[in-house]
């Protein structure tokens, strides 16, 4: 639904239902993927596509059905006939099944809040309920970059199963469907959700233009992420050093992070030896609501910063998010044995994992993601 954000955000904002057809599966060479989404009014405007033209006709008049108030939501498979080619099907030769539910934005104001936040080119998630019990069908829960969820698909366990699938997809930017339910732990109904993304990617700022840094762009860039090189020194912050970044900025670090665009998802590598350029960074870095904060060095490197930063006024609390000496220990020396160092530790902070072997640890592989959810609505009198 994310593909037509811009007008539905501006009918959720009018109060105006409408039918929205989602492509919730697909298979062989269909033209688009899950998420794709269609929809009408009461007027019968149409904004969208989910088959490059081959099917529209048909969810169009489906949309114009499930727009009637009491109407439950329905599904619908396409695919090419061998028997009749002029059935309506996909020319392309691939299937897609669609979702297709009336949306009443007074019913569910969470939309509005999610729509806009794609429109105004923020990262946000809705998980909608695409297979499971009828009563369910459709229902939807947004969560937003911070991992705040609003809305319900029926149930706290079910909110925190499914906001916690939704905000390891937003991380990674993916729309994609998952399986959650069946079992006592998460919710005794097996549900299928499928999660729409809008992703921004993550960004990685470097602060030292040395050879690590050149290392960690590849690795930081193979990750998905963002990459910036930031130094004060012409000399050393340039293109032809850095190609893999997606930019290379000359510029004294604490004033270049006071004005860029950073969020929970933002990883800050400082790898420089100077205290001209530490300090500031790390007053500045420690008071945001970074992700990761990671700086290189010694272990007596380390203390004297730490002491030089305490002199500088900043609280113990905030002196607990540094990471350093940066990165995990794996032993390497290499600039890329470092680079995968760093951003095994980065991986692991942004999924609350401890960085030990998985032969070492009980209990499942994957850790729930942390997600904060609004408190449950007191039991009626």
């Amino acid at each position: 639904m994310l593909n037509i954000a811009d007008t539905l955000y501006r009918w959720c904002r009018e109060a105006r239902p409408f039918a929205l057809a989602t492509v919730v599966e697909v298979g062989g060479s269909a033209p688009l993927p899950p998420g794709t989404s269609l929809a009408v009014d009461a007027d019968g405007d149409v904004v969208g596509s989910i088959s490059g033209g081959c099917v529209e006709g048909s969810v169009y008049e489906l949309c114009r059905q499930v727009l009637e108030p009491g109407e439950p939501p329905q599904r619908a498979r396409f695919g090419y006939s061998d028997d009749d080619a002029f059935a309506v099907g996909l020319t392309c030769g691939g299937e897609l099944e669609v979702l297709v539910r009336r949306v009443d934005p007074a019913d569910e104001p969470h939309l509005a809040t999610a729509l806009g936040e794609a429109v105004a080119g923020r990262s946000v998630a809705v998980a909608q309920i695409v297979d499971g019990p009828e009563d369910l069908l459709g229902r939807t829960l947004s969560v937003l970059a911070g991992g705040q969820a609003h809305g319900t698909l029926g149930g706290i366990r079910e909110d925190r199963a499914v906001a916690a699938q939704a905000s390891a997809l937003l991380r990674a930017g993916r729309t994609d469907r998952v399986d959650v339910g069946g079992d006592a732990d998460t919710c005794p109904d097996p549900l299928s959700v499928l999660v729409h993304t809008h992703a921004t990617r993550p960004r990685m700022l470097i602060f030292g233009a040395v050879d690590f840094a050149s290392a960690l762009c590849r690795a930081g860039s193979f990750l998905g992420y963002h990459v910036t090189v930031c130094d004060a020194r012409p000399v050393f912050a340039t293109r032809a050093r850095f190609p893999h970044a997606d930019e290379v900025v000359v510029a004294w670090p604490h004033h270049y992070l006071a004005t860029a665009d950073v969020d929970a998802r933002t990883a800050v590598c400082l790898l420089t030896h100077d205290t001209r350029f530490d300090i500031p960074l790390l007053r500045l870095a420690l008071d945001l609501p970074l992700g990761y904060v990671g700086a290189m060095g010694s272990r007596r490197t380390h203390e004297r910063r730490l002491e030089l930063l305490r002199e500088a006024g900043v609280p113990e609390e905030r002196l607990a998010r540094l990471r350093s000496p940066i990165g995990l220990d794996l032993g390497g020396r290499t600039p890329e044995e470092t680079a995968v160092s760093i951003t095994a530790e980065i991986v692991a902070r942004a999924h609350h994992g401890t960085g030990m072997p998985l032969s070492r640890l009980p209990g499942p592989i994957h850790h729930p993601t942390h997600v904060t959810l609004p408190p449950p609505a007191p039991a009626a009198a």
